[in-house]
């Protein structure tokens, strides 16, 4: 299950990501927001990490309209590691490196057909499982300094 949450900024990108996720039969579940009216993006932030959290969702993905902000608001919360992907490359190394669990992406720097091929990499592309990256996972979450 994948959550998905955008702010004004990502709301249209987000509807492009939501009939991705149709198409490929992945099921989602939508945070908001509903429309183009200016909201603020640390509050879906917050909904898409709490479903990580709560284990209701595997992954996020959030979207405002750089990126920077809702992956600095996710990136707060003990246990998520958002990603701001702009090419394909990152989200597959972002996964396999350092087992990030919310794509964060840009309404207005991404356009839609990157943004679908982005997604679609970050949730296809599984943790390398390597000790390396494992332990610097670790570092990051505080478990070993």
């Amino acid at each position: 299950m994948i959550a998905i949450a955008c702010d004004h900024g990502g709301y249209d990108l987000k509807l492009e990501i939501i009939r991705y996720l149709k198409d490929e039969n992945i099921e989602y579940t939508d945070l908001g927001c509903e429309g183009r009216d200016a909201v603020d993006y640390p509050v879906y932030a917050r909904k898409v990490t709490d479903a990580i959290k709560s284990g209701t969702c595997e992954k996020g993905i959030l979207i405002c309209g750089t990126g920077i902000g809702i992956s600095i608001a996710a990136n707060k919360v003990p246990g998520i590691r958002a990603a701001l992907c702009t090419d394909c490359f990152c989200a597959e190394a972002t996964r396999q490196h350092n087992n990030a669990n919310v794509l964060a992406l840009g309404g207005r720097v991404v356009g839609p057909g990157l943004a679908v091929k982005i997604a679609d990499t970050f949730l296809h592309t599984e943790f390398s499982g390597a000790e390396r990256h494992q332990r610097r996972i670790d570092l990051i979450e505080g478990d070993k300094a």
